[in-house]
């Protein structure tokens, strides 16, 4: 893989869902960055909102650490089982050997997941805003949200997120998983901005995060093709810029090591026209199905 980095590409919010030069860039690189999609309140409003949830986290009750470098959450039920639920996974480096936060629970949270977007009101609202819903429609036969995660990247130790595609967890036949992620604080290269690389998306699924049985999960190698060796861009995002990443798009954020959070919210959606397999990772009881806009 090249470190050689590319201009990324820009474009300005719009409430006509999807143009023909957003269509072209999304064909062709895998990715749109669109500046000032979300007004700043609106941003302001999920934060409040995701430390209120995390306020009211028994953090003594579940002290499921997530991590990327590391698959031993996949053995928790209570990460198993988030997929219709409003969970919170901590930071690998704010717990120590006994499992006792090592600073105060809100700096200590890597993510809430895995369904805000249906269960609770504010993120509800703000997954369903018009705007959204008309570029999602531009995307999508039947757009439906399958997964929202608020990521905290919390300052000094947010955890790195290796190389990866979306579509290896979220995995439809045929594929069509694509991510909103929302800025909702400045990110860059300095508090784990995202990189990604552009045109790969037209590569192959590289792995597969699936179920074998009801309480094991496993990471299966689908294709040993090495990343490409192109450029990458830095998707440097101002707050209430929305990015969108094409499910095959290989992406990664580093480690924050600032002093500066890096708060965002990300929704996945699947088309409603695909297949989702039952060995996917993410299940949901018959009470909560899949609704879109």
């Amino acid at each position: 893989m090249s470190t050689a980095q590319r201009d990324t590409i820009k474009f300005s919010a719009s409430d006509a869902g999807l143009t023909p030069e957003m269509r072209a860039a999304f064909d062709r690189d895998g990715y749109l960055l669109i500046e000032d999609f979300v007004p700043a309140t609106k941003c302001d409003q999920l934060v409040t909102r995701a430390n209120e949830l995390v306020a009211d986290f028994d953090a003594g009750a579940h002290h499921t650490v997530f991590s990327a470098k590391s698959v031993a959450h996949a053995a928790d039920r209570y990460f198993q089982e988030s997929g219709d639920a409003i969970r919170f996974f901590l930071e690998e480096e704010a717990v120590d050997a006994e499992g006792n936060l090592t600073r105060p629970k809100e700096l200590a949270v890597n993510k809430v997941g895995h369904a805000m977007h249906d269960l609770d009101p504010v993120f509800s609202a703000f997954s369903r805003q018009p705007r959204l819903a008309a570029l999602a429609k531009g995307l999508f036969r039947d757009p439906l949200l399958l997964q929202s995660m608020y990521i905290f990247k919390q300052p000094g130790i947010g955890g790195e997120v290796s190389w990866h595609q979306d579509s290896t967890y979220l995995y439809t036949e045929p594929m069509s998983c694509i991510g909103f992620w929302f800025a909702l604080e400045d990110a860059d290269s300095s508090n784990g901005g995202m990189l990604a690389m552009p045109g790969a998306h037209r590569g192959p699924l590289r792995k597969r995060f699936r179920h074998v049985s009801d309480d094991r999960l496993v990471t299966e190698t689908l294709d040993e093709t090495p990343w490409p060796q192109g450029p990458v861009v830095n998707l440097d995002a101002r707050k209430g810029s929305l990015v969108v990443l094409h499910g095959l798009l290989p992406h990664f954020s580093s480690a924050n090591r600032s002093s500066r959070s890096r708060h965002a919210f990300t929704l996945h959606c699947i088309d409603g026209a695909a297949h989702y397999p039952s060995d996917n990772w993410l299940r949901r009881g018959a009470d909560l199905p899949l609704r879109g806009f």
